[in-house]
């Protein structure tokens, strides 16, 4: 048994899927949930994701020797802010946000006065349900799980919360914040934002009827991560603004390269670039363990 107690602040699709599967993998005597609404509680608990679920933010995080973060970023610090005074000592906290050089920045410093660890996560999986009833126990076997540690974490604490993930089937990765979130701007922030314009230019009211009709399976796989969590991805867009802001600029001169070969109907520069992309998709594919798409 690793701990004695997990706390995993919000309850849905990631916090429900780390619940599910430390329970099932015996890495806690408890497991305890913190949800905002009444009407959640039932729902952790007939899903068992948690052995209890409260809206009572201190009974939650007293006593636990890890504390996970799944709300929204824009959530995270206000909400540690209110449970500091329940935090055991020398317990552990992390998140799952997809920004990280904020969280660290605003939480490290504050969670080690309280007498505790802060090490940030970013476990690269998810979909686009969310809520409780969308988690899964091997949501992340064969992921990628970021960690984002400092020169002031706790070598002990960044040890623990390595094997915590290995322990959930992912593949632990450890990087620095900053880099962290310049990278994952392209790699997850960007598709997130050219999925949204897809669905928004071509799905337009305005639009013809028979154009949704004739939306096939290619539009309903490149569009599918559109319906995640307005709020989370409204957050992820904010704090990571600038790194997102460049690689929407980048990918803007790239489409406009082929937009420029299609103008003259340059043959053999528009095969090019269908031919270059199928060659570094399919590498990328044969190279890469499969994994949850976020």
């Amino acid at each position: 048994m690793q701990f004695q107690k997990i706390t995993i602040l919000g309850v849905g699709l990631l916090g429900g899927s780390i619940g599910l599967a430390a329970r099932r993998r015996k890495l806690a005597d408890e497991v305890a949930g913190f949800v905002r609404r009444k009407s959640s509680l039932k729902d952790c608990e007939n899903a068992g994701a948690v052995d209890f679920a409260t809206t009572d933010l201190l009974a939650a995080v007293s006593n636990s020797d890890l504390v996970i973060l799944c709300t929204p970023l824009a959530q995270m610090l206000p909400i540690a802010k209110q449970f500091l005074p329940a935090l055991k000592r020398g317990a552990l906290v992390t998140d799952v946000g997809s920004v990280k050089a904020g969280v660290v920045r605003e939480l490290e410093l504050l969670v080690q006065k309280s007498g505790a660890h802060f090490v940030g996560s970013h476990p690269m999986a998810g979909a686009e349900k969310t809520g409780v009833a969308a988690a899964r126990e091997n949501l992340f076997e064969n992921a990628v799980c970021v960690l984002t540690p400092t020169k002031k974490s706790n070598a002990n604490a960044v040890r623990k919360l390595e094997q915590f993930w290995k322990s959930l089937g992912a593949r632990v990765l450890k990087i620095e914040a900053a880099q962290h979130d310049l990278i994952v701007s392209r790699t997850s922030h960007l598709p997130h934002v050219v999925a949204a314009t897809l669905a928004n230019l071509v799905l337009n009211p305005a639009s013809p009827q028979t154009q949704t009709a004739l939306c096939a399976t290619g539009f309903r796989d490149t569009t599918r991560i559109a319906s995640g969590s307005p709020e989370m991805w409204r957050d992820i867009a904010l704090a990571n603004r600038k790194n997102l802001f460049r690689s929407v600029d980048a990918f803007v001169a790239e489409l406009q390269k082929f937009q420029s070969a299609l103008k003259s109907g340059d043959a053999g520069s528009v095969e090019k670039y269908f031919a270059t992309a199928k060659y570094r998709r399919d590498n990328w594919c044969a190279g890469s363990t499969p994994s949850s798409s976020e």
